[in-house]
Order: C-alpha cells, then structure tokens, then sequence
C-alpha cells in the first residue's frame, strides 16, 4: 500500500482503505507534543467521563477534524460517527 502524503490527503487523492486490511481493525502508534493545558484539558474531561481514555478521545479529536475538513472515508467516519455516538458517552460518573 502507498503512503498518503499531506499534499494527497488534502486533496482527497489518496485512500487509508487497504483492501488486504478491511474487516480487521490496523493500529498505528505514534508519539506527539502537546501543550500542557490540552493536556490537563484532556486529563479533566477522562476523569470526567471515564469511558474515555487517552487513545479514544485523540482518535475521536483527528477522525472528526478530518471529517469535518472534507476528507472522504468511510472508515474515517466511521470511527469518528463510533466514538462520537457510542453508548453512555457522556454519562458522568457523578
């Protein structure tokens, strides 16, 4: 599969869809600076809502950032419609 490059994704010529990955779930890890007060926004909103965790809430932040900028994949909308939509998603703990 050929790696999507900035100037590809922005103009949608590019597909995240591997057909020898659809079906099953393909993880990347990768490691990112942030600012320290998105972070401790972050850390609040997790206590918050604590069927959230770190990973879900920073796929769910990309996916919908992509989505809403006009990038075109289903998978893509797909997590950001499971993350955003899920059951008891924003059911405070207290």
């Amino acid at each position: 599969m050929e790696l999507c490059n900035l100037e590809a994704l922005k103009s949608n010529t590019c597909s995240l869809e591997d057909e020898s990955t659809q079906g099953s779930e393909s993880i990347v890890s990768f490691h990112a600076k942030v600012p320290v007060q998105l972070q401790l926004a972050m850390n609040s909103f997790i206590e918050r809502y604590p069927n959230w965790d770190q990973y879900r809430l920073i796929q769910a932040a990309l996916a919908g950032f992509l989505v809403q900028q006009g990038f075109q994949s289903r998978s893509v909308t797909r997590l950001y419609v499971g993350n955003m939509f899920s059951l008891n998603t924003f059911r405070s703990n207290g």
